[in-house]
C-alpha cells in the first residue's frame, strides 16, 4: 500500500487567527485507506468546523496535545510555517522528530522565516514548501498557493471594502449620485485577477498593473484599465510565464508608473509576487503619505515580505490616515472552503511524494526541485539562499 508504516501527524495550527486544517476527516480517510496511521490533535479541525468526532468515524487517532503529535509522526502535515510555541515554551521546528518530513506553506525567501528554516535544517528534517509548487498541467490538482491565492484575492476586496470610509459602487441618492471608488490593483496573477473580478463586481473603478503582457491582456478582459508600463517581455516573464525579479533601475520605474495612480486609488491591492523569492517592494512611505486620508491597502504578497513598505506582517495598522492591512493568513478568514481545497491539494502533493511508504528523492524532478527546501541538514532552495545572500 502507498503509505504503509507511515505515521501523519496533524497538528493544530497556533498562528493568531488561522482556522484552518491541513487535513480533512475526507482526505484523511483515504490517507488510512492506503495504509498510514493518521494522529490529528484534538481541536485541530474545529475552527474549520470539522469535530473530533468527525476524524475519529474517518479513522484518525486523536491525540492531547501537539507534543503528543510531533515527535511520533513521520510526516507532519500543516498549514502554516513552524511557529514558537509561548505555552510550551518551545518553537514547533524542534518538535519535529530527526529524520521527519514536513509538508506545509514556508514561504523560506521570506528573511522573516529564516531561523524557521535554519532550525528546520539543523534539526535534520527534510521539508516541502506549498508555495513552491509550479503551475504545470501535471502538477495543477496539487497547486496549493492557486487554491489559496483565489481566496486572498477575493477576501482582499471584501476587507478592503469593509475598511474603506466610503461606498465602493456608484449610489444614487437624494442629494446626487455618489461615484464608485477607485480600485488599483498591482500584480495580476491568480490572487489579482480574483481582486480585480471582484472589485468590478462591486461595482468599482478598476485599474491593474502587471509587468506581464499576458496578465495585463487577462486583467483587461475581466474589465480593468490596464496602466501602460513599457518593459521588455523576455526581461519581464520566465520560460513558466512566472514574473522576473526585475533589476533595481527597472523597479524605480515601476514605482514611478505608479505612484500616480496609487495616489489617486481609494483602495490599492497589492499582489505582486515573484515565485520563490521575496516580494518586490513597489509602494512607498511617500505614496502612502500623498493618499487621500481613509484609503485603504491591503497588501496580500506579505507572506513573502509585502510590496509595501509599510506593512507589517500580521497586522492592521493606519498611517497618516490610510489603512495598511498586512493579514497574513487571508484565507484562514473563509476556513470552510479555503480548507476543503487546501486539504485535497496536499493530499495530493503527499501522494506525489510517496511511493510504497517511501518518500520521493529525486531533486531533478520539477515539482520536487521547486518545492524541497531542506534535506540531510542543508538548505537547499534556491530562492531562500539567494534571499539569504548565499547565492
Amino acid at each position: 500500500m502507498q503509505f504503509s508504516d507511515l505515521t501523519i501527524g496533524v497538528p493544530k495550527e497556533i498562528l493568531k487567527g488561522e482556522k484552518r486544517v491541513a487535513v480533512t476527516p475526507e482526505t484523511a480517510e483515504k490517507l488510512i485507506e492506503a495504509g498510514a496511521e493518521v494522529l490529528v490533535e484534538t481541536g485541530a479541525g474545529e475552527k474549520a468546523f470539522f469535530s473530533d468526532d468527525d476524524y475519529e468515524k474517518a479513522g484518525v487517532e486523536i491525540v492531547g496535545g501537539p507534543e503528543k503529535v510531533y515527535p511520533k509522526a513521520d510526516v507532519i502535515l500543516k498549514v502554516k510555517e513552524p511557529q514558537f510555541n509561548e505555552d510550551l515554551d518551545e518553537h514547533e521546528a524542534d518538535m519535529l522528530a530527526q529524520n521527519s518530513t514536513l509538508i506545509s506553506f514556508l514561504h523560506p525567501a521570506n528573511s522573516s522565516n529564516h531561523g524557521m528554516v535554519r532550525k528546520l535544517a539543523e534539526n535534520g528534517v527534510t521539508s516541502y514548501t506549498l508555495d513552491g509548487i509550479p503551475r504545470i498541467s501535471r502538477a495543477q490538482s496539487m497547486d496549493a498557493l492557486t487554491s489559496m491565492s483565489t481566496v486572498a484575492g477575493y477576501r482582499s476586496v471584501i476587507t478592503g471594502a469593509d475598511h474603506l470610509q466610503k461606498f465602493v459602487p456608484m449610489i444614487p441618492t437624494a442629494i446626487g449620485t455618489m461615484g464608485p471608488a477607485n480600485v488599483l490593483v498591482i500584480g495580476s496573477g491568480v490572487a489579482g485577477l480574483q481582486a480585480i473580478g471582484t472589485a468590478n463586481r462591486l461595482g468599482a473603478r478598476v485599474k491593474a498593473l502587471d509587468i506581464r503582457p499576458e496578465a495585463n491582456e487577462q486583467a483587461q478582459s475581466l474589465g480593468a484599465e490596464v496602466i501602460d508600463f513599457d518593459l521588455p517581455e523576455d526581461l519581464a516573464t520566465t520560460d513558466e510565464g512566472y514574473a522576473r525579479r526585475l533589476p533595481d533601475e527597472w523597479y524605480e520605474k515601476e514605482r514611478e508608473t505608479i505612484k500616480e495612480h496609487v495616489v489617486e486609488s481609494d483602495l490599492v491591492v497589492l499582489a505582486a509576487l515573484i515565485m520563490g523569492e521575496e516580494a518586490p517592494v513597489l509602494v512607498t512611505e511617500d505614496m502612502v503619505e500623498d493618499m487621500d486620508d481613509g484609503s485603504v491597502i491591503v497588501d496580500i504578497a506579505i507572506d513573502q515580505g509585502g510590496n509595501c513598505e509599510l506593512s507589517k506582517p500580521g497586522e492592521e495598522i493606519y498611517h497618516d490616515n490610510v489603512m495598511i492591512s498586512a493579514i497574513l493568513n487571508m484565507p484562514a478568514s473563509l476556513p470552510l472552503d479555503s480548507t476543503n481545497m487546501l486539504a485535497k491539494n496536499i493530499h495530493r502533493f503527499f501522494s506525489y511524494l510517496v511511493e510504497e511508504g517511501e518518500l520521493a528523492a529525486d531533486s531533478e524532478d520539477e515539482i520536487i526541485e521547486s518545492t524541497l527546501v531542506t534535506e540531510e541538514g542543508e538548505i537547499v532552495h534556491r530562492g531562500t539562499l539567494k534571499a539569504m545572500g548565499r547565492l
